[in-house]
């Protein structure tokens, strides 16, 4: 009996496959649970409509990411903290805030996890990267200035 899955099944497959399922398995197991249902021709096709939307979001998040790389690559963000002696800062500059002046400064908006880097430490200019998901991820420089 082909069913398609509304839910993950061990051992059986991903939600929103269609399988082939032993007849008392799917009638017994699989659909009083509802975990499937029927592949009549109505809910292949709606599956079928569901399957290419999700693969137009995913390519055009996936170009959205791209664009953000090539604003962000080779760019410099200027970060002003408070410091002490030695050029050493009072606390850290940690993604949250280096996200917030990419999104003040270049107009690009990354999340703060999305920024891949060690809290900062230190005056002047270190190397970050932003891996924006789909396999993405652009370096730019970080510019620690006294405030």
């Amino acid at each position: 009996m082909k069913v398609i899955l509304l839910q993950d099944v061990r051992g059986k497959g991903k939600k929103g496959e269609l399988i082939e399922a032993a007849e008392g398995y799917a009638r017994n197991y699989l659909l009083p649970r509802k975990l499937a249902a029927p592949a009549t021709a109505d809910a292949v096709n709606t599956m079928n409509l569901r399957e290419a939307a999700r693969r137009k979001e995913e390519a055009a998040n996936r170009a959205a990411a791209v664009a953000a790389a090539e604003a962000l690559r080779g760019k410099t963000v200027r970060v002003a903290a408070k410091g002490g002696a030695g050029g050493k800062l009072f606390g850290a500059v940690t993604g949250k805030e280096i996200a917030e002046a990419v999104k003040a400064q270049l107009g690009v908006e990354v999340a703060k996890p999305q920024i891949v880097a060690d809290p900062i430490k230190t005056f002047g200019v270190h190397e970050v990267r932003a891996k924006l998901g789909y396999e993405v991820s652009a370096p730019f420089s970080v510019e620690v200035v006294e405030a």
